[in-house]
């Protein structure tokens, strides 16, 4: 039995000015209105640059949503992805009905709750337990009813102590934790939440993420935007994938994570520094960092059958006991592994540093490095993050793809069957 659709986007768009707000404005609607008067098409929906930040234009507007079509049926995950610009939070916006599309509707049967923003529908001046109930009303619920959910939201918000400050005085990880639990608490049909969660610490996240399974798992719909790939994988079963303001994918979310990923992330196989240049600080300055695959053609793909070298050369510029700390991550955030050097006593000078990565051990995916220098085994002197980037490509045999595993790695063992 098919489930209902309880939200239906019909070819939304959504058109900004550029520039000052109000240069031009009132010749602009007059040329609107004589358009209408005569029955014809608003002239203004028919220009306008694509929504790419990126790009110089002379236009005075810009499509941030371009012919967005989607259902989302009761009790769905929706994750939306993309980088930032990409018209995401517009879209949420327009979902909210906190601003209207200029093209298109938006059809939504049941009560929404968004979090849109740190602070989004509270009251500055009102204290914590005032904004819960202001909250509540807004949504059409009793005041017995929000006082049933009361003392669950203050619990899980962790903001006993200033339920009853004013939220002005409040950090802006309580803001955002007092908003969420408001938002998930509350009983609406529809739950939509954007990247605000990354305010919060990493517990709270961890927190936030297990309870709209919950309330996922009570047949409500959630629509969920996240940079953290993780988290969109682990919580929504279908995501969209918007690109300047275009819907560039959708489907299962793994699918068009993956179609994400491979589109938007670029290989970074080598950087190299001067000594003026250099990564680093007073201990440690990293000159140079590859990844070294073993092929034939240095333009072939990296298959799950190549070998890898990646290589750091550095100089140390004190004696020390020193080891190096090199984590992998896919490009959702996985970590596939962590791996350290022996500690040893290292003089002040230039070393390198070597990690053999064998053939048949990663997976089809893209990859990056994060790498640490690392003092006494435990005191962190140096580190960088998303250092390098590649991608490991599977093989095709017979003619034939066979995509990605499953698991974290694939490694070649001996499995027998006699």
């Amino acid at each position: 039995m098919s489930k209902e659709v309880v939200i239906r986007a019909e070819n939304i768009s959504k058109l900004y000015q550029l520039g000052q707000v109000g240069t031009g404005t009132l010749s602009h609607d007059l040329k609107r209105w004589w358009a209408r008067a005569r029955g014809q098409e608003d002239p203004y929906l028919k220009i306008g640059v694509e929504n790419d930040r990126t790009k110089k234009s002379d236009s005075d507007f810009a499509w941030a949503l371009q012919d967005i079509n989607f259902e989302v049926h009761q009790g769905d995950t929706l994750g939306i992805i993309g980088k930032n610009g990409a018209g995401k939070s517009t879209l949420l916006k327009v979902l909210s009905r906190v601003t209207a599309p200029t093209q298109g509707q938006i059809k939504i049967k049941g009560r929404i709750a968004s979090l849109l923003e740190v602070g989004t529908g509270f009251h500055p001046e009102l204290t914590g337990k005032e904004n819960i109930y202001m909250n509540g009303a807004i949504l059409g619920m009793s005041k017995r009813e929000i006082s049933r959910k009361f003392d669950e939201i203050v619990d899980f918000a962790g903001v006993e102590l200033y339920i009853n400050t004013p939220v002005k005085r409040y950090s802006s990880g309580m803001y955002v934790r007092l908003a969420f639990a408001v938002a998930a608490h509350l009983e609406p049909e529809i739950l939509i939440v954007d990247e605000v969660l990354a305010v919060g610490d990493a517990e709270f996240q961890k927190k936030c993420l297990g309870k709209m399974g919950d309330v996922a798992s009570h047949g409500r719909t959630i629509i969920f935007v996240s940079h953290n790939m993780q988290a969109v994988q682990s919580l929504c079963k279908s995501a969209i994938y918007l690109k300047s303001g275009r819907l560039a994918d959708a489907g299962q979310t793994d699918k068009v994570i993956n179609n994400y990923l491979a589109r938007e992330i670029k290989n970074c196989l080598v950087k190299s520094w001067t000594e003026a240049e250099a990564a680093g600080n007073d201990v440690v300055s990293l000159l140079h960092a590859e990844i070294a695959p073993q092929l034939s053609d240095p333009s072939d793909q990296i298959l799950v059958t190549t070998p890898i070298d990646i290589i750091f050369r550095f100089r140390l510029h004190k004696d020390m006991h020193l080891n190096l700390s090199l984590l992998l991550f896919t490009a959702s955030g996985n970590c596939i592994f962590n791996v350290v050097t022996t500690p040893k006593d290292v003089k002040a000078g230039y070393h390198e540093s070597v990690l053999k990565i064998p053939r048949q051990l990663l997976n089809d995916d893209i990859y990056t490095i994060n790498l640490l220098f690392v003092k006494d085994a435990s005191v962190v002197i140096y580190s960088l993050e998303d250092l390098l980037t590649f991608e490991v490509s599977d093989i095709v045999r017979d003619g034939n793809w066979y995509g990605k595993w499953l698991g974290a790695v694939r490694p070649d063992l001996d499995f027998s069957l006699t």
